[in-house]
């Protein structure tokens, strides 16, 4: 019996700790109570614990979306009421659970990575009016309307820090029944045998051969002929469920690989265009810095010129001439000072 959390936004959740799911060779009957339509089923109960005249609702989330099916995974519970949530295991991960039990034993099976999470808080009685009296349709969900009201109330519940949230985490179990296994093996080993003994043969030798070989066999050896056929019909089975997985991860990856390639090469055309971008502006500027010094320059020559021309022809370039480089340049010669007679004392 699950304890209450005695928190009056909590629903009570039996089993409390665990969920166990009962794996078979065969799949279940629809008729047998274990699954529906053939599938491994567990139930959950959830029940108000009447803390609160409001209602309760509820959401059930799996680490494993695809391989457990919950019918339904949210809903409305009133105040002293219970609701009664269905969980079926597909048969394809059924088929593989019992492959690694065949191979590895139950020890393989009794570290189940999966869990459940069963959340709960309290709503309006305005908001719980909508779901009153109304049945569960196609797929034990509520119709779609109202599973679309579920899910804007909890995408705005999650986003307000106000609204309290009771989280009940629960294990996942996977046992293996070997004596219901072998009990379907044995009921469907002469329907087996009668579909082998019916198959067409590719030629009318190895059909006669066949059927001669069949009625030699006593039941026994019938019986294992069809329980190894079986066996490794099932071995097949979950190798192209494996060979599927790992299919759909290296599509992942591949896809995954191809968007990382895609970015990296985008992101390094950004960065040359950048790059092209500023080595053009700088070879601009270089250009025009340069373009303009060479244009100072020529209209400074160009004005040393004219300035010249016209002191030549003023004779005012006579100034130059003591000047010994710039004198010598200019074609100007040489003029010396004259020298001082040296009178002596008897010219006196």
């Amino acid at each position: 019996m699950a304890t209450s959390p005695a928190l009056p936004y909590a629903l009570e959740v039996n089993p409390e700790s665990a969920l166990q799911f009962t794996i078979t060779k065969d799949p279940p009957t629809p008729n047998d109570g274990l699954g529906d339509h053939g599938a491994t089923r567990c139930t959950m109960t959830l029940r108000h614990p009447g803390l609160t005249n409001e209602h309760l609702a509820f959401k059930v989330k799996t680490t494993q979306p695809r391989r457990y099916l919950v019918r339904p995974n949210q809903g409305i519970v009133a105040p002293g009421s219970s609701e009664t949530v269905s969980i079926l295991l597909v048969d394809k991960d059924r088929q593989v659970l019992w492959s690694t039990y065949d191979s590895l034993g139950q020890s393989a099976l009794d570290h189940s990575k999966d869990k459940f999470l069963v959340q709960s808080c309290v709503v309006s009685d305005e908001f719980a009016s909508q779901f009153k009296n109304e049945p569960l349709g196609e797929g034990g969900q509520f119709k779609k309307e109202l599973v679309e009201a579920l899910t804007a109330m909890w995408n705005s519940t999650s986003s307000d820090p106000k609204t309290p949230v009771y989280n009940k985490k629960l294990q996942v179990r996977h046992v293996v029944d070997t004596s219901a296994s072998s009990a379907a093996s044995a009921a469907g080993g002469g329907n087996a045998s009668a579909a082998g003994a019916g198959r067409l043969p590719g030629t009318f030798a190895e059909g006669a051969d066949s059927q001669n070989k069949i009625e030699a066999m006593s039941p026994q050896q019938l019986y294992e002929e069809v329980k190894s056929l079986r066996r490794k019909y099932e071995e097949l089975v979950a190798f192209s469920v494996n060979l599927t997985a790992e299919r759909d991860i290296l599509n992942n990856t591949l896809e995954q690989t191809k968007r990382d390639l895609h970015r990296e090469v985008a992101t390094r055309k950004s960065l040359e265009k950048q790059g092209f971008q500023g080595g053009s502006r700088g070879a601009e500027k270089a250009n025009k810095g340069g373009g303009g010094a060479m244009s100072t320059m020529v209209l400074a020559v160009i004005i040393v010129f004219f300035v010249a021309v016209r002191a030549t022809n003023s004779g005012a370039l006579g100034v130059l001439h003591g000047v010994p480089v710039v004198g010598g340049l200019l074609g100007f010669q040489k003029i010396e000072a004259p020298k001082k007679k040296h009178v002596s004392s008897e010219e006196l």
